[in-house]
């Protein structure tokens, strides 16, 4: 069932991306999935894994046998930086300055930068994580300035309760926000990603021009 779900869902990505040029990177969501259940994934051509909570991933990482990018997509406390810092390929959840800080000061600790992209809280949700449209410029001039951290673009968390055509406009202004950010051409900013579209509307991302998807319970079901 794994390999007709994958397939299912890569043909649907190619499909609503085809005016963009580029099929959206499928990062594969298992919070809720064993090593057992995300092994398989490789062999099936997905090599991108995403984990929510740190605790989660430390547990599972041995037995992952080193074979995945894995990208940290939960909402991440600036006191647990240093326990993923050294296993994750990209955080997607930059969301404030003082985790920028402790991100760039572990990754510096480490003769590394790490690659992140800024959480926008483009639905203005109180309860979610995510820099408002209106910070999102002074931020990352701020982060640029930091030489620990690598911003490769934008990442957005869709509301739970937003119809198709809600949807449909959140992923618009997230792919304008990208466009304008990118047309600044600030210094140290690469704006190469955006990571938005979970299971129920991976397919709306991609036709308004994701770059990655996170996508878990299409998966594994």
């Amino acid at each position: 069932m794994l390999k007709e779900n994958v397939e299912a869902v890569q043909h649907l990505l190619e499909k609503e991306s085809e005016k963009w040029g580029r099929v959206p990177r499928l990062i594969a969501v298992t919070k809720f999935a064993t090593p057992e259940m995300i092994l398989p994934l490789y062999d099936l051509g997905v090599k991108d894994i995403g984990e929510n909570k740190v605790q989660v991933l430390r547990e599972k990482l041995p037995q992952l046998e080193g074979k995945f990018q894995i990208h940290l997509i939960g909402r991440l406390q600036s006191n647990k930086v240093k326990y993923i810092i050294d296993d994750v390929c990209m955080i997607h959840s930059l969301d404030r300055m003082s985790l920028a800080q402790e991100i760039d000061r572990q990754a510096r600790m480490r003769g590394k930068r790490m690659d992140v992209l800024v959480q926008v809280n483009v639905a203005r949700e109180p309860q979610k994580g995510g820099v408002a449209e209106e910070e999102l410029l002074p931020f990352l001039r701020a982060c640029a300035a930091l030489p620990g951290l690598q911003v490769k673009g934008l990442m957005a968390i869709m509301p739970l309760d937003a119809d198709r055509e809600e949807l449909s406009g959140y992923f618009s202004r997230m792919r304008t926000l990208f466009d304008d950010v990118t047309k600044e051409n600030i210094e140290n900013i690469q704006m190469q990603e955006l990571s938005m579209g979970m299971s129920r509307d991976f397919d709306l991302a991609a036709r308004y021009g994701a770059t990655m998807v996170r996508v878990g319970s299409r998966l594994f079901q």
